[in-house]
């Protein structure tokens, strides 16, 4: 399945976003850039492209953002994704795939946050699907890789990272996105109800990897 023709990151002056952005830009993949304040989006993209030289990257604000791309990626923090999917549900048509990386985290005070919200849904995927407008589907993804690791164009990665969803079409975009960063496998985990697992291990991998002091990631074996 090839590569879609864009994709547009939302939220991509978080620490998630840049690292999904760069990483992306270095397999060719077109971006946008999708911030609240354009001019920050702006500035997102031209970090980008000085880090690659030559990606066809662009920085607008989100809700054009929203509208640009047939894959649009969500990497808002949890506070911030209902509010951001009502802000530019008007920009999103049917047709479109969006990937939630949100996970319902509780902000610790002078630390990191190592605890699990319950959500109403039932997950941080299963509440954006609720807020989508109709014909939009959703995958559940990204939720174990380390951002830092992502900005970190020497790393060489070697984990999984676990997709939830209903459409295995779907699904399967995803999968060739996640995997044109070298040394990611995407791993099918079902259905997107199964994402209330997958977004708990993200508590789980800071916890380890604060004890470790390392950025280690997920492995299936025997696949």
């Amino acid at each position: 399945m090839p590569l879609p023709s864009s994709v547009s990151i939302i939220g991509a002056s978080g620490a998630l976003g840049q690292g999904l952005a760069l990483r992306w830009a270095q397999a060719g993949v077109p971006l946008v850039l999708g911030s609240r304040d354009a001019e920050r989006a702006a500035e997102a993209a031209a970090a980008v492209v000085a880090a690659v030289p030559g990606a066809a990257v662009e920085g607008v604000d989100n809700a054009a953002a929203a509208a640009a791309s047939p894959v649009v990626v969500l990497s808002v923090p949890f506070s911030a994704q209902a509010k951001t999917l009502k802000q530019i549900s008007e920009s999103l048509k049917p047709g479109q795939l969006l990937i939630d990386a949100s996970v319902p985290l509780a902000a610790q005070v002078g630390g990191k946050p190592t605890q699990i919200l319950g959500v109403w849904q039932g997950s941080a995927a299963q509440q954006a699907a609720s807020l989508l407008p109709e014909g939009v589907a959703i995958v559940s993804a990204l939720h174990s890789v380390s951002a830092a690791t992502l900005a970190e164009p020497e790393h060489k990665f070697d984990e999984d990272v676990l997709i939830c969803g209903d459409e295995k079409e779907q699904k399967a975009i995803a999968s060739e996105l996640i995997e044109a960063i070298s040394g990611l496998r995407a791993v099918d985990a079902g259905r997107l109800e199964n994402s209330r697992i997958t977004e708990s291990l993200t508590a789980l991998m800071i916890g380890i990897n604060i004890r470790n002091k390392a950025h280690a990631g997920i492995r299936i074996t025997g696949l």
